[in-house]
């Protein structure tokens, strides 16, 4: 005797609806992979990158001063801008990642819903600690290092984030100026200095925006503090 087994409460041949929707999202994939829409500089649409096997959601920074072959991007959960994809991105560490120098040569192309099955957050993995992209976003510090070369010391301010190199650079020459003649007379027995460094995204609390107040402002203020 020939049984026939079906699913229960569906007809012969059928799938579930949540079958479907893996079978939708899997063509989906195949169609995204086959056919990229071509990503061109200047849009403000969201992009896919590769990250090693994997591919990710970013969002670009338009007028990044790299050059063609490097923009800044930001990865954001595939499910953007659900509240849900948050707090899942916050979990896997998306949220914790800033702005990224990004290669063109690892764009696919712009976003597609059918690339979410490729992403990280759809196997539940963290994003890796070296996903290879350095942090696109820079700071300032004015430091206060003892005059005997030792490594002792503290930090008087911190500025950030820069989104453009020329605009810390700009501050760090008009900085350096208002300290010239002043290093070591500031604080005695330090040398008082600014540094050009990279923004720390979790210590973001520390900083204080550029972009809001004058960055010579903010040292007078710093400056004030230690000879009050």
């Amino acid at each position: 005797m020939i049984r026939r087994f079906r699913r229960c409460g569906h007809a012969p041949g059928a799938i579930s609806p949540e079958d479907q929707a893996v079978v939708d999202q899997f063509r989906a994939t195949l169609t995204a992979l086959r056919s990229p829409e071509p990503w061109a500089p200047g849009s403000a649409r969201d992009i896919a990158v590769r990250i090693g096997p994997f591919v990710e959601r970013a969002h670009t920074r338009p007028g990044d001063d790299h050059g063609p072959d490097l923009i800044a991007v930001a990865l954001v959960h595939p499910d953007t801008p659900h509240a849900a994809a948050y707090l899942h991105g916050r979990q896997l560490g998306y949220t914790e990642c800033g702005w990224l120098r990004c290669k063109t040569s690892t764009i696919l192309g712009f976003w597609q819903p059918g690339y979410a099955m490729l992403t990280h957050a759809a196997a539940d993995l963290p994003l890796p600690a070296d996903i290879g992209m350095e942090l696109a976003h820079y700071a300032l510090y004015i430091e206060a290092r003892k005059c005997d070369d030792s490594l002792d010391g503290y930090t008087l301010l911190r500025l950030g984030p820069y989104t453009q190199t020329r605009h810390a650079q700009q501050d760090y020459d008009r900085l350096t100026a208002a300290l010239d003649g002043r290093e070591t007379t500031i604080s005695p027995g330090f040398r008082v200095t600014a540094r050009f460094g990279p923004f720390d995204v979790s210590d973001h609390q520390l900083f204080a925006d550029p972009y809001e107040a004058d960055a010579v402002a903010l040292l007078d203020a710093a400056l004030a503090g230690v000879s009050a």
